[in-house]
């Protein structure tokens, strides 16, 4: 039985994501192997936490890998004292939303683009064979959130373009920038679990700064679909368009 109000495409009807195309319980079901990269903690949980838990519900995989672990993002703290806060934090943030972190070992604030680290992001991804792919979009104000989403285009490219290729925003107009959605996912059952893995995120002070402009984002994206609070994606109009994966 296929999931109603999961997932729409502008100018092209309703569709799919790939992990909400059937119940776990279905003779159809196949689980999906789900990868959401971004720059920094917290970046995977704001921009698509929503989608993730629905994921996990459904009893789909979904890894993610963090560029960074955060060494520049606490003020009075030192890269080492901030990235071990910063990685705590995202150990409880996956937990609650049943994923698996990995992180790619790049410093915050100092990512690189080169073929040593398209080469490293290349393995990491390969060694995954995600089914499902989620990353920042490109045109975005920070460039570690830049670099996240040009490394895993860069595999994606390399790996033939198998796999669905989405792009997610975070604090749309301030970072994001230039986001057009092709695909919604309604997360009106799962934002409770999303707001806590985000506000795990406790060093980043979440409940007074970014996750207001999410709440906003949720509301905005949710009348565009149709429901009370949605995430948006753009999807690469060369991914072989199974639409959002399975859910």
């Amino acid at each position: 039985m296929l999931s109603k109000g999961i997932v729409g495409s502008i100018g092209a009807g309703s569709s799919i994501l790939p992990m909400f195309a059937a119940e776990k319980n279905s003779p159809a079901f196949q689980r999906l192997k789900v990868l959401v990269a971004g720059g920094h903690p917290d970046d995977p949980e704001s921009g698509c936490g929503g989608t993730i838990a629905r994921y996990t519900e459904q009893g789909h995989e979904v890894v993610i890998l963090y560029l960074t672990r955060g060494e520049a993002g606490i003020q009075g703290k030192s890269a080492t004292e901030a990235a071990a806060i910063r990685t705590a934090e995202s150990l409880k943030a996956c937990e609650i939303l049943k994923a698996r972190p990995i992180f790619a070992g790049q410093l915050d604030g100092a990512t690189e683009l080169n073929s040593e680290q398209y080469d490293r992001i290349f393995k990491i991804l390969q060694a995954e064979r995600p089914s499902v792919l989620f990353t920042q979009w490109p045109i975005d104000r920070h460039r570690d959130h830049r670099a996240a989403s040009q490394l895993v285009f860069d595999y994606w490219l390399k790996s033939g373009k198998s796999v669905d290729l989405f792009y997610y925003e975070v604090e749309a107009g301030m970072q994001t920038q230039n986001f057009y959605p092709t695909h919604y996912v309604d997360i009106t059952s799962t934002e409770s679990r999303k707001r806590q893995a985000c506000f795990a995120h406790t060093s980043q002070l979440p409940e007074t700064t970014w996750y207001r402009m999410h709440e906003e984002m949720h509301r905005i994206r949710g009348l565009e679909h149709g429901c009370r609070m949605a995430e948006a994606f753009i999807r690469h109009n060369q991914s072989p368009d199974t639409g959002l994966p399975g859910l």
